[in-house]
């Protein structure tokens, strides 16, 4: 059997390797966005689970080293700030430090997989639902706001006296 003379022709691309199927993903580059409202912690969280289900355990482990001190910063800063007085000028510094832990994490860090899934997939594959991370982020927010206060309403009293 002859082949169709009329047929498009074809071109063997040997550089360009077919797309994969993907597992669903939260959208990384969303997930950075959100960052700028709800800190690093959250992106590189996501990033970790997007890491783990693309089978990349080094960045997996790599986002969840700065979800881990980032959220580390979050808690130290404020305790600081409670417990010590003279610190109380760090007040000032903290949305400095937020937005220098946003730009290197996602110079760092977030900025790969959000290249790493273009290249990969484009823009088909399956994404995850925002609903239950954002949920539970608002919680975890919630839940520190509370920590915090308490905290302070029963540390810096303390501090005080002792000072």
């Amino acid at each position: 059997m002859s082949t169709n003379p009329y047929a498009p022709p074809k071109a063997v691309v040997a550089d360009i390797a077919p797309r994969q199927d993907s597992p669903p993903l939260w959208n990384p580059n969303a997930a950075a966005n959100w960052s700028l409202l709800l800190s690093p912690a959250f992106g590189a969280f996501l990033h970790m689970k997007n890491w783990e289900e693309l089978g990349e355990p080094a960045k997996a482990a790599a986002s969840k080293a700065w979800a881990i001190a980032v959220l580390a910063i979050l808690v130290a800063l404020p305790l600081a700030i409670v417990l010590v007085p003279a610190l109380s000028s760090l007040q000032n510094v903290s949305s400095p430090v937020g937005l220098v832990l946003l730009i290197s994490w996602y110079v760092s860090s977030g900025r790969a997989q959000v290249r790493y899934v273009k290249e990969r997939f484009g823009k088909d594959y399956p994404r995850r639902g925002w609903g239950r991370p954002l949920f539970m982020v608002a919680l975890a927010v919630l839940a520190y706001i509370v920590v915090v206060g308490i905290l302070a309403a029963v540390l810096a009293p303390a501090v005080a006296i002792a000072g």
